[in-house]
């Protein structure tokens, strides 16, 4: 496994290394001991599935309130996905500051999003399914989320509005921090 840093401390780009032969490929997607060695401690909890019909569906900006904060590690099974990953922590120099990282079946990249921050995405193609490993328990009484348009962040989400979004997410208030 490759990890790139992103401008955010504790977000990757993680590449996967293949072992390729007339078989098809080998590669690794977890591995506790590799995340270590970043100076990330993530075990693994949960792991979901986001299947998404439409290009253009956006789902955020989501996170758990502190003590259940979650890491995710995010892979796109199919299709391809715009994600944004917005930190949340006070202490943090990166406060209120994003990236986006695109993240596709086709390139088989994965993202690293700490504890402490927010993340979201639009999917950039019909039939888009993304994998996520979580580092916490899905928590209703703590789980939160701010909305995808909030001004004082400006994303650039790259095909605009959404075409598809939930109410819940739709309904979300801007962050209050």
């Amino acid at each position: 496994m490759i990890f790139r840093p992103a401008p955010i401390a504790g977000v990757y780009e993680i590449e996967q290394e293949f072992k390729a032969d007339e078989r098809g490929y080998f590669a690794r997607v977890f591995c506790e001991d590799e995340l270590k060695k970043q100076g990330v401690d993530f075990r693994v909890r949960q792991s979901n599935r986001s299947f998404n019909i439409k290009k253009g569906t956006v789902r955020g900006m989501h996170f758990q309130n502190h003590p259940k904060w979650e890491g995710k590690i995010m892979t796109a099974l199919q299709g391809s996905f715009y994600t944004i990953v917005t930190d949340l922590r006070p202490e943090s120099s990166t406060y209120k500051q994003w990236t986006s990282l695109e993240l596709s079946a086709e390139k088989k990249n994965m993202l690293l999003v700490p504890p402490g921050t927010a993340n979201g995405f639009q999917t950039l193609e019909d039939n888009s399914e993304m994998l996520y490993f979580m580092s916490e328990f899905y928590s209703p009484e703590h789980a939160s989320g701010f909305n995808y348009a909030d001004p004082q962040f400006s994303f650039a989400w790259p095909l605009g509005a959404p075409s598809v979004i939930s109410d819940k997410d739709k309904e979300l208030l801007n962050f209050q921090g």
